[in-house]
């Protein structure tokens, strides 16, 4: 009998930041995206994955942007907030600041200037799920921070620490996605269009909608398919992918966040693609050229599928 899930399977969707040419936070339209994907997407939200440039906000942009977006959440919103430095100091710090206001749900990841050794792997969650017991923690594993966990220390790390509660991964590696699935059950594990269409029909996981994050009715479809379906979804899904990808590299821009403003501008086309400094980005003023490359059943409203 498999362990009960310490997280419900969701739809797990984050929220870009609209940055001004001064690049000061746009705080209407940020407020208006916010309250968009809760309504029409998912009311599980998060800001400052690496999407979110959580990586490159200063604390006052981090503590604005926090309150900002906890303040556009419709009451029944389960907002999660990501946590991403390379001071492991900083980012207690930021947690405190959150718990401070009420938010109690956290998207971590390991510091990314070298890679932690056991040992350091040990320190960080218990400076992070073992000193907030009353917080409950998603993994985020990528290979930006150098150090990948498997699924043996998954399950070693969540039977010690039980408000560890989920992960999230990237990886085209299924045999990785399933390896964690088996070995750490309790975990509940988020992954995008490809993890989720590869592993959905045999095990319980949520949605991350990389692709499909300005794509809310497809994004509902997607988590709820099985099968050919579903598989169907998925080749969609990469069709676009490969043009997004190559327009992305074409621009000089690498970064999640480059990609995730422009699945985001399909629904709210004012949304500005700049990122803070020293990343590059797509030009806004090349996004009808995008547009008019992408098939016309990826631009809203997505098409049904049987």
């Amino acid at each position: 009998m498999s362990s009960p899930k310490r997280y419900p399977s969701v739809i797990l969707a984050t929220c870009c930041i609209p940055w001004t040419p001064e690049y000061q936070l746009d705080t209407p339209l940020f407020r208006r995206c916010v309250q968009t994907l809760a309504t029409e997407m998912t009311p599980h939200l998060y800001v400052f994955g690496t999407a979110g440039e959580g990586h490159a906000v200063t604390d006052r942009q981090f503590q604005e942007i926090v309150t900002t977006f906890q303040a556009a959440l419709p009451a029944d919103s389960r907002p999660m907030v990501g946590i991403i430095s390379n001071s492991l100091a900083t980012g207690i710090e930021r947690i405190r600041f959150c718990r401070e206001l009420g938010l109690h749900d956290f998207q971590i990841s390991f510091p990314s200037w070298g890679a932690l050794n056991d040992a350091e792997i040990d320190n960080f969650f218990a400076a992070t799920c073992g000193a907030f017991p009353d917080c409950r923690f998603l993994h985020y594993n990528l290979p930006r921070t150098k150090r990948m966990l498997g699924g043996a220390e998954y399950a070693r790390i969540a039977d010690r620490h039980p408000n560890l509660v989920a992960m999230k991964m990237g990886s085209p590696d299924n045999s990785k996605l399933e390896e964690i699935l088996e070995a750490a059950p309790e975990l509940q594990c988020f992954f995008v269009e490809f993890g989720y269409a590869a592993m959905r029909d045999r095990y319980e996981c949520g949605y991350i909608p990389a692709l499909a994050g300005g794509k809310p009715a497809w994004a509902k479809r997607f988590f709820e398919a099985r099968g050919e379906t579903l598989t169907a979804m998925a080749n969609e899904a990469q069709a676009a992918r490969e043009i997004l990808h190559d327009h992305v590299h074409a621009a000089g821009a690498h970064m999640d966040g480059a990609y995730d403003k422009l699945h985001l501008k399909l629904l709210v086309p004012e949304f500005p693609l700049r990122l803070l400094p020293p990343y590059c980005a797509t030009s806004d003023d090349d996004w009808p050229e995008l547009v008019a490359k992408l098939p016309s059943t990826w631009l809203n409203p997505a098409p049904e599928f049987p």
